[in-house]
C-alpha cells in the first residue's frame, strides 16, 4: 500500500511540562482521509508540530510523500496544505494580500481557484482579515491552503470553533478535495461527529500515546457497547474487550465483534457503537 503520511516511534518530551508523546506511530495511505482524535491536551499538535518539523522531535522516523521533510526541503513543502487552529496569517492582511504573498512562495498557485473560492464563501478579499469571524478566517485559511494544489493537507483542529453549517460546508470541501485518489487528508479534531462523516481511519490518542488506530467503518459496522450487570461483566473472556467503563448501574463494554458477542453471549443487551462512545471508552475507561 502507498502512504501519504508514515509516523514510526515518534517521541517528544517537554521538560518543563513533563508532558511526552510516546512512540507516536501511524500510517495515511494514499487518497483517505485519517481523523486523529483525542481530547485537548493529547498530544495532536504535538504531533503535527514534528510531521512539518517545526517542533524538535527527541526521536522517530517520519516520511510524507515517500520522503522525510527537512528545513531545507521545500520541494516536499510545495506538496503540502496545513491549517492551523488560531491565526494563519496576519490580521492586517486582507484576502487579496494573501494570495499574491502564496503566489509568490508556491509554483502551483491557482488565482482562478482561490477566487472562486472566496466568492463561493462570501469572503470579501478588500476586508481585512482581523474584520472577519472565527468562521471566514478558517475558510480563507482552507482555501489558501488547497488554492496551491497539495497533495496532502494537515489540518490542526481546523473545524473547532465552527457553527455546525459552516463545519458540514468545510467537510463537504475536504470531500470534494479527496476525490482525486492523489490526495490525502490528516484531520485531527477533538470533534468526533465530523470525522464519523468524512474520515476513512481513525488514530486514537491519549495522553501522548496511541492506543489504537482503526478503520472507520470497523466500529461502524462491527464494534459494538456491551451492557453489562457485574456478573455478566465477571464472565466475558479478555479477547472480547477493548474497553470498559464501571457506571452506578451497569459495565459499558467495548466489544471489537459485535455479532460474534451476540452468539457468544446470548442474553446480553448490545448496541451499535458511534466513534464517539468508542473514544469516550478507550479514553474514560479501562483497557485490557
Amino acid at each position: 500500500m502507498d502512504y501519504a503520511l508514515e509516523v514510526k516511534n515518534l517521541s517528544k518530551t517537554y521538560k518543563q511540562s513533563g508532558f511526552t508523546l510516546d512512540n507516536v506511530s501511524f500510517r495515511v495511505p494514499r487518497g483517505t482521509i485519517m481523523g486523529f482524535v483525542g481530547e485537548n491536551g493529547a498530544g495532536k499538535s504535538t504531533t503535527v508540530g514534528c510531521i512539518l518539523n517545526t517542533l524538535f522531535r527527541d526521536k522517530g522516523e517520519i516520511h510524507i510523500l515517500g520522503q522525510e521533510m527537512s528545513d531545507q526541503d521545500t520541494k516536499l513543502r510545495q506538496r503540502i496544505g496545513v491549517v492551523y487552529d488560531g491565526d494563519n496569517f496576519p490580521g492586517y492582511y486582507t484576502a487579496e494580500q494573501v494570495g499574491k504573498v502564496m503566489r509568490g512562495i508556491y509554483q502551483k498557485w491557482d488565482d482562478e481557484f482561490f477566487e472562486k473560492y472566496l466568492r463561493k464563501f462570501g469572503l470579501d478579499k478588500k476586508q481585512k482579515i482581523k474584520t472577519y469571524s472565527r468562521g471566514m478566517t478558517m475558510k480563507l485559511a482552507i482555501g489558501a491552503a488547497l488554492a496551491h494544489k497539495p497533495e496532502l493537507l494537515i489540518l490542526d483542529e481546523a473545524t473547532s470553533g465552527l457553527d455546525p453549517v459552516m463545519r458540514e460546508e468545510m467537510l463537504e470541501v475536504f470531500l470534494e478535495f479527496i476525490e482525486d485518489e492523489n490526495h490525502s487528508i490528516l484531520l485531527s479534531s477533538h470533534i468526533t461527529s465530523d470525522l464519523e462523516k468524512i474520515a476513512d481511519y481513525i488514530t486514537f490518542l491519549h495522553e501522548g500515546k496511541v492506543i489504537l488506530t482503526v478503520e472507520k467503518d470497523e466500529i461502524r459496522y462491527n464494534y459494538g457497547i456491551m451492557r453489562c450487570r457485574d456478573r455478566e461483566f465477571e464472565a466475558l473472556e479478555k479477547e472480547d474487550m477493548i474497553a470498559w467503563k464501571k457506571g452506578e448501574y451497569q459495565i459499558d463494554v467495548l466489544v471489537p465483534d459485535r455479532e460474534k458477542a451476540a452468539r457468544k453471549y446470548k442474553d446480553a443487551v448490545i448496541d451499535h457503537a458511534s466513534v464517539d462512545e468508542a473514544m469516550l471508552l478507550m479514553i474514560k475507561g479501562e483497557r485490557k
